[in-house]
């Protein structure tokens, strides 16, 4: 569970992030994206070869990063969810799929 989200810096299970992660299952690795703030395919491979049932991205404080169409596309093509929002909605989001037992990915932005 994400306990605290600020611009920066991420809270997961008791530890402190200052870059971007992904979250699945009890795992939390950096993100690393090619083009930093357009999300591509490639960039989430790792979480999707997991084939959550939910895929939660959030794209940064203030809404910057982005999700291309063909990646939306790819991503509902492998039957998965793919909710966005900023990344203190998708905080929230992705909380409350876990407290509901839901097979929930998150993979956050933290600044801009």
């Amino acid at each position: 569970m994400v306990e605290r989200y600020r611009f920066g810096h991420v809270e997961v299970d008791g530890r402190a992030y200052d870059h971007d992660i992904t979250v699945l299952g009890n795992t939390v690795n950096a993100w690393w994206r090619d083009k930093g703030h357009r999300v591509s395919k490639a960039d989430l491979e790792e979480v999707l070869a997991a084939r959550p049932e939910t895929l939660v991205v959030g794209t940064g404080a203030f809404g910057m990063m982005r999700i291309p169409d063909e990646t939306r596309a790819y991503v509902d093509g492998l039957g998965i969810e793919l909710a966005t929002a900023k990344t203190a909605k998708a905080v929230e989001h992705f909380n409350a799929l876990q407290a509901a037992g839901r097979d929930a990915a998150l993979a956050i932005h933290l600044t801009c």
